[in-house]
């Protein structure tokens, strides 16, 4: 008997092919079956292309209170990483919380609008982070935050600036008492009664021992005694009772003074006909915030600490003695206006200072954070003071010459944005 292989390979085929369609059937019988019930653990399944989902984030989210505000974030955003100090200003048409006539705790050199400051556009903008949301300052949350706590802020007249700016705030809640002044009325406490709360103004705008001999407008009539080694007791001696403070220093290393250490003369700033070696400015400065940043670090303090970095001025064509001025009345985009020469000096100190520091604090405990206001100030030439540091400067006369003050900052004004800021650095700890 003769096989016909041509034949048997036909029939090979189909029965192939026919073997192939049955197991195709019966895998799509049981893909069928696992849809209905869902996949089994053991299978897997090559890979389609699918809409990208993030991973969960594993670690445990921050928590974050926010207060019900138009600039509230959305309950279920966690941030991990926020730069609270990059931004830009932004139209803010409801202004701001408080005027002259509400706060009367506002100096006459800042209270520009009592002063006669003719425009107010300046009155109408609001610092917003670019890579986050930042709630206003909840003058009544905070208020509740801090009862039973004592704030200080300490340094110069910066400092007094800014505990105006705060108090104006909470005033809005409750008007607080004064209740300690020193001789000079530089020094000042205020208490929030129903709140148990103190708000100081430490006067120590050098932080280590100084004689200074000048008036109240910066007028010296001999150059500043100055320990290099010798912290100020001023603020020292109250450092250990105070729960949350804010530490600065600036522009008054830029005054003609006398060094001392070991109670000794060892040098000078500005100092022609003493004999003395011209060591300047920048040696005294990172003397003094080396040795005040070492006592912080090593004091095991167990309450918040900011240092704050000195602010930026916008004399324009000028000095503060000789005729400076600043003119503008709208804010400053990014890089159209350059921190000036000795600012960025300044600057340069104490950001390398607050590093060498940042981690020794951190292993004894201590809590210290930085607050860098140079970038969110920079940009508003327009929140000064100017020639309305004093009252209706051209009432008289709409061509006097007058000195103007472009330094401090007009109450409300851009300062106030500050504690924005620093409420939200104390909410998330």
């Amino acid at each position: 008997m003769r096989i016909n292989w041509k034949s048997w390979s036909l029939n090979k085929d189909h029965l192939v092919k026919l073997a192939i369609g049955i197991l195709l059937v019966g895998f799509a019988c049981k893909l069928l079956v696992f849809r209905s019930k869902g996949f089994g653990a053991d299978l897997e399944f090559p890979e389609v292309e699918k809409e990208y989902v993030q991973k969960p984030d594993l670690k445990p989210p921050v928590p974050v209170q926010i207060p019900e505000n138009d600039d509230q974030m959305p309950l279920d955003v966690v941030i991990e990483k926020c730069d609270l100090f990059t931004g830009d200003w932004v139209p803010n048409p409801s202004g701001p919380t408080y005027t002259n006539e509400s706060c009367p705790l506002i100096e006459g050199h800042q209270n520009c609008m009592r002063n006669g400051r003719p425009d107010s556009g300046y009155l109408h903008w609001k610092w917003k982070p670019r890579d986050c949301q930042l709630p206003r300052f909840n003058a009544e949350r905070f208020l509740e935050l801090m009862r039973n706590k004592a704030w200080a802020l300490i340094g110069d007249s910066i400092s007094r600036n800014h505990v105006q700016s705060l108090l104006c705030m909470l005033a809005t809640v409750e008007r607080p008492v004064e209740v300690y002044h020193d001789e000079q009325y530089k020094s000042k406490r205020w208490h929030f009664a129903s709140y148990n709360f103190t708000v100081s103004n430490i006067w120590s705008p050098f932080l280590v021992m100084a004689a200074v001999f000048e008036d109240n407008d910066g007028v010296s009539t001999a150059e500043v005694q100055l320990h290099l080694d010798k912290l100020d007791k001023t603020w020292t001696d109250l450092y250990p009772s105070l729960d949350y403070m804010i530490i600065s220093t600036g522009k008054w290393f830029l005054k003609a003074a006398i060094y001392h250490e070991n109670d000794t003369e060892v040098g000078c700033h500005i100092c022609p006909g003493k004999n003395l070696t011209e060591l300047g400015f920048v040696y005294a400065y990172n003397k003094t915030l080396h040795y005040v940043m070492d006592f912080i670090a090593n004091s095991k303090h167990k309450g918040l600490i900011f240092f704050r970095t000195s602010t930026p001025d916008h004399f324009e064509n000028g000095e503060w003695h000789n005729g400076g001025s600043c003119p503008k009345t709208t804010p400053a985009k990014e890089g159209e206006v350059e921190i000036k020469d000795l600012s960025r000096i300044l600057l340069n100190v104490e950001l390398e200072e607050f590093e060498k520091a940042a981690a020794k604090a951190a292993d004894n405990g201590v809590n210290l954070k930085l607050l860098d206001f140079t970038n969110l100030l920079l940009m508003r030439p327009d929140g000064h003071p100017g020639p309305y540091r004093q009252f209706q400067p051209f009432a008289e006369n709409q061509t006097a010459v007058v000195q103007n003050d472009c330094l401090h900052w007009c109450l409300p004004g851009p300062m106030d944005f500050w504690n924005d800021v620093i409420m939200e650095m104390v909410v998330r700890g």
